[in-house]
């Protein structure tokens, strides 16, 4: 068997060689195979301990931090529970951007590492202070737009969107394991105890990124190569230029934009639906009744929806259909909000335009982003995605506070119609010939002449 190489060019990059025998079995089906399995499991375990970093404390906190040094300002509880949001938001763009140059598991090494610090450094607190350290710590450890940059590296184009709803769905799944198993393990080891676990956790996960994840099938561009001050600068000057390449990118801004707007709505409706549910009479420690069967029924849509929106080819129309779930649930909520009922109802229907969403959105990225701009692209949206928890929360409990909770609402409302008027004038791209010539060779050589800068041929 002769040995093929494929030479495709899809922007204004190089020529890049691609030696089909070194890639592993990702023949062309409707089907994930093994490895992309493998992949997309190893890498949502990453992501889901980072979102359970994120929200296991939010039940629990406010009580606990009564008890420390410092503990009784407001102010400093929403500082710590808000900084992780923030240092991630921050740091996402510089990691994604590193793991494009310097690979991308050494930089999900470093995060880990500095996730597992930030942990224990909380854990040990003593004062209100020493927690909001810890959690800066813990977000600095940006790891998230590394992990949707490996997956994508790790899939067929026409299987990427099932494996980004299965890492997309982790959200979902922390955020709603935290309602039940923060108060839980509270009452076990408290805390400080959850805290460290997360620790432990953390560095259990450099073991799954070592054996069990994948290794990229490309050697990162230019890795290794900042060894003197000169190549220093020119890294720096790079990463300049691929951060001003990505926001120029139109499509790519309306993707930010709305994922921007979908962090900050999951945020600020969790400042209403408890009060909510409450008001209507649900005590507190009943909610879950609520959450679970949303979430159930939305993770039972996902994959219908993921399925058609690829196999039927779209994308479009099933992202346009979720934006405007969405903006109807949010009219459910404002006509709904003493209504116990009312309110189940119209968090499924946020639940699964949300998932749906939290899918279609990485993949787009991934597919609309340049390969040797991916991790800076995808730093970007996840930065972003950062910023909308920070934002909503922050936006939406000043709301809470000076005009009521159906302003939180409206102001919701605002933004997904804006959202679904911008996300109309999306660009939504069809399967690449990297992921053809993957699969089958063959069918690339067959239309070749009909894609603009690809000359195959055989070795």
């Amino acid at each position: 068997m002769k040995k093929a190489t494929c030479y495709y060019n899809r922007v204004i990059t190089p020529y890049v060689p691609i030696d089909l025998q070194r890639l592993p079995n990702r023949a062309s089906g409707l089907s994930m195979n093994a490895f992309e399995w493998r992949a997309s499991l190893a890498l949502s375990a990453l992501y889901g301990l980072r979102m359970l970093g994120l929200f296991i404390i939010l039940p629990v906190f406010a009580v606990h931090a009564e008890h420390l040094h410092g503990g009784g300002n407001l102010v400093l509880i929403g500082i710590a529970i808000g900084i992780y949001g923030l240092t991630q938001a921050i740091l996402q763009i510089p990691f994604g951007w590193a793991s494009d140059r310097y690979g991308r598991k050494p930089v999900m090494y470093a995060g880990l590492a500095l996730f597992a610090l930030g942990s224990f450094v909380a854990a040990s607190a003593s004062g209100i202070w020493l927690v909001i350290l810890g959690r800066t710590l813990q977000g600095a450890g940006a790891i998230s737009a590394v992990v949707i940059a490996l997956t994508a590296d790790l899939t067929r184009d026409s299987q990427r969107s099932k494996a980004m709803a299965i890492i997309g769905s982790t959200i979902g799944i922390a955020f709603a394991a935290s309602l039940i198993a923060g108060p839980l393990l509270n009452a076990a080891i408290g805390v400080s105890g959850i805290f460290a676990m997360t620790g432990v956790l953390a560095l259990l996960a450099v073991g799954i990124v070592r054996w069990l994840v994948p290794d990229p099938s490309e050697v990162p561009v230019d890795a290794g190569t900042a060894t003197d001050a000169d190549a220093r600068q020119s890294v720096r000057s790079r990463f300049w230029t691929d951060l001003r390449a990505v926001f120029a990118n139109p499509d790519l801004r309306r993707l930010n934009f709305g994922v921007l707007v979908l962090h900050a709505l999951l945020t600020a409706l969790f400042l209403v639906v408890p009060v909510s549910l409450r008001d209507a009479g649900m005590p507190v420690a009943a909610h879950w009744h609520v959450y679970w069967p949303a979430m159930l029924a939305s993770f039972a849509a996902l994959v219908p929806a993921i399925g058609y929106a690829e196999g039927r080819q779209r994308l479009k129309q099933v992202f346009l259909a979720s934006v405007a779930l969405m903006l109807a649930s949010l009219g459910g909520f404002l006509l709904t909000l003493d209504s116990v009922l009312g309110t189940g109802i119209a968090l499924t229907a946020f639940f699964i335009g949300f998932n749906v969403l939290e899918a279609l959105l990485p993949s787009l990225v991934s597919r609309l982003a340049p390969r040797p701009l991916r991790g800076t692209a995808i730093g970007v949206y996840s930065s972003i995605q950062f910023l909308g928890i920070f934002l909503g929360g922050a936006v939406g409990g000043i709301l809470a506070q000076t005009a009521g909770l159906a302003a939180v609402l409206w102001f919701g409302t605002l933004l997904t119609a804006a959202w679904l008027v911008i996300a109309r004038g999306m660009h939504v791209p069809g399967r690449s010939a990297g992921s053809a010539c993957a699969g089958d060779p063959d069918g690339l050589r067959a239309s070749a002449g009909d894609i603009r800068n690809v000359h195959p041929t055989k070795a």
